[in-house]
């Protein structure tokens, strides 16, 4: 069931845009470690072959029903998932994005924070932006679980993409699915002249929303 729960987000990923060709990974946590995809996968037409089993100190754990075809190896940026679930006991899966119309604003440096939808405003408020390290790593996982730490769960990663988590894959889903349309309306906004902000009466009446 856990494969095919991958399996099944991984194309909607796909199909969404939010992780073109072989870009982006997935994990969930299991109590047998973390499943994640392999290195080079494609989201859109992924294979339980090409899910594998590691264990919190990024080893391949031998099982029953996670054996890769010869060749295939846990993502490259485990250590990054691996460090989210140390970090975070209320993270169950993770999705790494490269989604282009956010991962446009991690190309540009600029964090995502204007308050110009009320949604945005409710769910996110910010999305804090990490400096760019060389993909995969001990350094990419280093710089970019800081923001996790201070209680973020979607983070951009400079010149790169951003990462999400959440206690399930299809919480991660939405999380991306909402940002790409946050990121689509400011740039149609940008065309058309301009977003305009809430103002600070506003955007404080939708943070009291939460209670």
């Amino acid at each position: 069931m856990q494969k095919e729960e991958i399996i099944y987000w991984a194309k909607r990923l796909y199909d969404k845009g939010l992780s073109p060709a072989t870009t982006g990974n997935i994990s969930i946590k299991t109590d047998k470690g973390i499943l994640i995809t392999a290195s080079g996968a494609a989201m859109g037409d992924l294979t339980p072959e090409e899910l594998v089993l590691i264990d919190f100190e990024g080893n391949f754990v031998k099982d029953a029903t996670t054996v890769p075809v010869a060749g295939k190896k846990a993502s490259s940026e485990k250590l990054l998932h691996i460090d989210i679930y140390q970090e975070r006991e209320d993270i169950g899966a993770i999705i790494h994005s490269h989604c282009p119309y956010i991962t446009a604003f991690a190309v540009a440096n600029k964090e995502i924070d204007e308050p110009i939808l009320a949604e945005f405003v409710y769910h996110f408020d910010k999305i804090p932006l990490v400096p760019y390290v060389v993909p995969s790593g001990f350094k990419l996982a280093e710089v970019t679980i800081k923001p996790f730490k201070k209680g973020y769960s979607t983070v951009l990663m400079g010149n790169h993409g951003v990462v999400t988590g959440a206690q399930t894959l299809k919480e991660c889903f939405y999380n991306l699915e909402a940002l790409r349309a946050y990121c689509e309306t400011y740039f149609g906004a940008c065309v058309l002249g301009g977003a305009k902000k809430l103002n600070k009466k506003e955007v404080e009446e939708i943070r009291n929303l939460k209670g």
